[in-house]
């Protein structure tokens, strides 16, 4: 069983900042992409920024981010952790959503990878 779990979520003013957290945990053999993605009440599940494993760096390897937050919101990537984050600064209320957590995970012993999603945190930025 592998499962991805997200903390970090809450309510914040408008230009605050929020950091998201996101585990792996299970039977990992290999971690690809991983990354995050938010649905706004009444509006389709969105990207919103990813990262490849990197190599061996350690670091989050090929950033990408929606055009929405570039320049506001940093990836991170612990590949020894198996944990992602997301640094949201100068939030809008535009950005108020349910942030999912997503990767491209296989588990040991098999040779496929599947694409598992977290349940979800609840970020809130006020006007």
């Amino acid at each position: 069983q592998v499962q991805l779990v997200e903390s970090g979520g809450g309510l914040v003013q408008a230009g605050g900042s929020l950091r998201l957290s996101c585990s792996a945990s299970g039977s990992i053999a290999e971690i690809t992409i991983m990354g995050w993605y938010r649905q706004a009440p009444g509006k389709q599940r969105e990207f919103v920024a990813s990262t490849n494993s990197g190599g061996n760096t350690g670091y989050a390897g090929n950033p990408q981010y929606a055009d929405s937050v570039k320049g506001r919101f940093i990836i991170f990537r612990d590949n020894v952790k198996n944990i992602v984050e997301l640094q949201m600064n100068t939030l809008k209320p535009e950005d108020t959503a349910v942030y999912y957590c997503n990767a491209d995970i296989r588990r040991i012993g098999t040779r496929d990878f599947n694409n598992i999603w977290g349940q979800g945190t609840q970020v809130t930025v006020s006007s």
